[in-house]
């Protein structure tokens, strides 16, 4: 997961993790136990997805209207990013479809675009948000888009000169806080936690911006080291936005810190999100809690079907099950360097250093040694990484 990311504060209600998997089964399955649970579905009571459905029953009746297609839109990207499945980026696709046909709007496009990111298809995502600013200059929701792609990619100068472009369109502290969680990768971390920090305590932040916040600040405290701090935030976001990338992002910080019980518990009942399912089984194969062999079963079938959609959106994920589940390093550092041309934040480095190091190949991790100088990034975990590859 995706998701990914890094600057989690910059993506607000549109944004999404870049680990958002699917699970679609390519051929028709018949269980032979009536017992087994091979769905399961959304619960009846959660007050999004009723939502969700009042709103698709009055767009079934007035089709042609532009608001509620957007505004329906929005949700079903809202709720694939909460709970992980791309099958809510399908549904919307298929909203805007007939709508980009015509003559797009800037808010279609910025809507496209957060698609075509979702499925890294981030040059794509980047031309489109082009032909939105050529629309509407001043549209926030594009240039935070922007932000999130050079973020993705890499590019700090461009992430910078979006956040700029925020100025005079959002809130200035909001602003500000772009502009820091892009210095938090860039060799900036204590003086980015301090400026996140005081919009986190300073009460200014608004209520869909807080879980997006909280997270930021979790993940770079446990870059920097200050695992306390880390830990602090992590219950902080879990308590205001429970979403999977928040959950897949504890977990990885619980992982690291050996508490593989704290992952079996927050992560129970969450075998349907491709992302926590793999941390599930990681936790599971170490604690030795539960049995740990369906769960990678599960796993294989699922990147299996991943591979023959031809998609090629969960490479860090499968280059870290390859590795830590199968023990396969030579098919985790070809995943990881695939995976490296398309993304590169730090999720992305620690699998590549993780698989060279694996296959006894340092050479291989030269790009990210390299990325890691150019951007001065401050991450504990990797840098022991480059210590123990004698870099």
């Amino acid at each position: 997961m995706s998701r990914a990311h890094s600057c989690r504060l910059l993506y607000g209600l549109l944004m999404l993790s870049a680990a958002l998997h699917a699970e679609a089964r390519p051929i028709p399955y018949t269980p032979a136990d009536d017992a087994q649970i091979v769905e399961t579905l959304p619960a009846a009571g959660d007050p999004d997805l009723r939502a969700l459905k009042a709103l698709r029953v009055r767009l079934a009746a007035t089709p042609d209207d532009l608001n509620l297609t957007l505004d329906v839109a929005r949700r079903n990207i809202a709720l694939a990013r909460r709970n992980a499945d791309p099958r809510y980026l399908g549904h919307a696709e298929a909203l805007l479809a007939p709508w980009l046909q015509r003559t797009p709007t800037a808010e279609l496009l910025v809507l496209q675009a957060t698609l075509l990111q979702s499925n890294h298809r981030f040059d794509a995502a980047s031309a489109t948000l082009d032909h939105a600013l050529q629309l509407e200059p001043a549209n926030a929701q594009a240039w935070l888009t922007r932000v999130t792609i050079a973020q993705v990619q890499g590019r700090p100068a461009d992430a910078r000169s979006a956040c700029a472009r925020l100025a005079g369109l959002i809130d200035p502290g909001y602003a500000l806080a772009c502009l820091a969680g892009v210095e938090g990768l860039n060799g900036a971390g204590a003086s980015a936690y301090r400026t996140l920090e005081q919009r986190a305590l300073g009460g200014s932040a608004a209520e869909w911006e807080r879980g997006g916040l909280y997270v930021s600040l979790a993940e770079l405290a446990a870059r920097l080291g200050r695992h306390d701090e880390a830990r602090h935030w992590f219950d902080t976001a879990l308590a205001a936005a429970p979403d999977a990338y928040t959950r897949a992002a504890y977990a990885d910080f619980l992982l690291d810190a050996h508490d593989d019980v704290a992952v079996l518990d927050l992560l129970a009942g969450s075998e349907r999100a491709d992302p926590l399912l793999l941390r599930l089984a990681e936790a599971a194969r170490r604690s030795r809690r539960i049995p740990d062999a369906p769960l990678v079963a599960a796993l294989n079938a699922r990147f299996d079907a991943t591979r023959a959609r031809g998609e090629a959106v969960h490479l860090r994920e499968e280059s870290r099950f390859r590795l830590r589940l199968l023990g396969d390093a030579t098919g985790a550092l070809a995943l990881a360097q695939r995976n490296w041309s398309v993304q590169r934040e730090p999720a992305d480095a620690r699998v590549l250093l993780e698989a060279a190091l694996a296959a006894h190949d340092p050479r291989a991790a030269q790009p990210v040694l390299d990325w890691m100088r150019a951007t001065r990034l401050e991450d504990v975990a990797l840098r022991d990484l480059v210590h123990r590859l004698g870099a």
